[in-house]
Order: structure tokens, then C-alpha cells, then sequence
């Protein structure tokens, strides 16, 4: 999926993850992740969002994790929410997610 324009997904609220995504002009995924539980679980959060980004067929962006202890289904949800938005698809790949 190709990645055309910026688009956010989430809040700064309790248990929850803003997302912020971009188009990049190299291949790579440039990962920004800052979470309230950062010591536990960075790994975690990191694993999920390239898995989900990995599954959706992304590369060449920049994206910003802003966790406030969100659960691995909700982080999933806002990375894929943040994708399709920023996506220049015509409709969402759902047997993909």
C-alpha cells in the first residue's frame, strides 16, 4: 500500500496511542515511538507496529508512536486507521488486517 499523504489516528488519552504517518522519500520505515511504558514494553510496541505495517505492505514512511498504555489490539487498530487514511486505496484491504 503506498503511502501518498500525512494522516493521524488516536488520542492522547488514557490507554490510548496517537499515531502519526507520512510519506518518506527512501524505503525504509523510520519508527518513532514515545509511550508512557516505555521501559516494559517498547519492544512490544515496536514489534506490533511493523508487524501491522508489514501485513498492510507499507515501507517508505515515517511514522510517530505516541502510546499512553494502549493494548496491542488498539495500537493495531490506530496503525492500520492511520494507513488507510494517508493510503491512496480505493478500499480497505480486509483480509489483510
Amino acid at each position: 500500500m503506498k503511502i501518498v499523504k500525512e494522516a493521524v489516528a488516536g488520542t492522547l488519552e488514557s490507554s490510548d496511542v496517537m499515531v502519526q504517518i507520512a510519506p518518506s522519500d527512501n524505503n525504509d520505515i523510520d519508527l518513532q515511538i514515545k509511550s508512557s511504558v516505555q521501559k516494559q514494553f517498547a519492544d512490544a510496541i515496536r514489534q506490533t507496529v511493523l508487524d501491522t505495517l508489514a501485513k498492510l505492505g507499507v515501507s517508505g514512511i515515517k511514522i510517530n508512536i505516541d502510546d499512553k498504555g494502549a493494548l496491542d489490539c488498539i495500537l493495531r487498530a490506530r496503525v492500520q486507521a492511520a494507513v488507510i487514511r494517508a493510503s491512496d486505496t480505493k478500499s480497505v484491504p480486509w483480509s489483510n488486517l
